[in-house]
């Protein structure tokens, strides 16, 4: 993988929209795709060297209008690698978006605030959709 350059995958029907580059990793949307080791096997790997290379803050941003348990698995994976690097979890902070009255995604934010060491903020929002995902990617919420 060639880090550090920008990684995208789109937003589809059953996979989050995801942007990686420097100072930022963005994860929103629905994620239940057919493999999740698959979808998020290269994620994982863009991370991992971002880990290993990049000193500055960091901002991450995740929201999910539904996740499958496999793909939860790879978000708290990817977590715990970067709140183990010292130089990233002490520049890092985590912002955790979830619709109003969705308690099983509130709960699930606590969970991984639970497990992390870095600033986590919860963000209660009326809808998460494609133009709030737009507005949260360009900082506007």
């Amino acid at each position: 993988m060639a880090y550090p350059e920008k990684h995208i995958n789109e937003i589809t029907k059953r996979t989050p929209w995801i942007i990686l580059e420097n100072g930022r990793i963005f994860i929103m949307g629905r994620s239940i795709p057919e493999n999740p080791g698959d979808f998020y096997r290269t994620v994982h790997a863009w991370i991992s060297e971002y880990a290993k290379q990049y000193r500055g803050s960091t901002k991450i941003i995740l929201g999910f209008e539904y996740i499958n348990t496999a793909s939860m698995k790879w978000i708290y994976t990817i977590l715990k690698e970067v709140s183990q690097v010292k130089e990233i979890s002490m520049n890092a902070s985590i912002a955790w978006y979830y619709e109003e009255g969705d308690e099983d995604m509130k709960e699930l934010g606590f969970i991984l605030k639970s497990l992390v060491t870095c600033p986590f903020r919860m963000i209660e929002v009326e809808e998460l959709d494609n133009g709030v995902y737009d507005l949260i990617q360009e900082g506007k919420k």
